[in-house]
């Protein structure tokens, strides 16, 4: 899937194109504040821990699960992609595809 157009909330401008979505936008809100609190603070732990009320060990801990978090999401991507080259190429029905991506999704 890909997206294909953007509209203003406050104007109802509408854009359509082809748009490059990221993985980091399929991450929850909080998991996106995150990060971005960690960027804010040079990718420093320490600096985050200061900043927050969060300790090192916890600060670790959750960057080591969105990393994961994020290996699984991109995984997921390249395999959906890989699906998709497959129907192209005539090595897999549609059917077949579907059951594939149900699969993945179960994962």
């Amino acid at each position: 899937m890909e997206t294909v157009a953007m509209r203003c909330g406050h104007c109802d401008v509408e854009v359509r194109g082809q748009f490059r979505g990221t993985q980091f936008a399929r991450l929850s809100s909080d998991d996106q504040a995150f990060l971005e609190r960690y960027l804010l603070a040079g990718f420093s732990i320490k600096a985050l821990a200061e900043q927050s009320d969060m300790g090192y060990t916890a600060i670790r801990t959750r960057l080591d699960r969105l990393i994961a978090d994020y290996r699984s999401l991109k995984s997921n991507e390249d395999a959906r992609l890989r699906i998709l080259e497959s129907i192209e190429k005539g090595e897999m029905t549609p059917e077949e595809a579907v059951r594939a991506m149900e699969d993945l999704a179960a994962e």
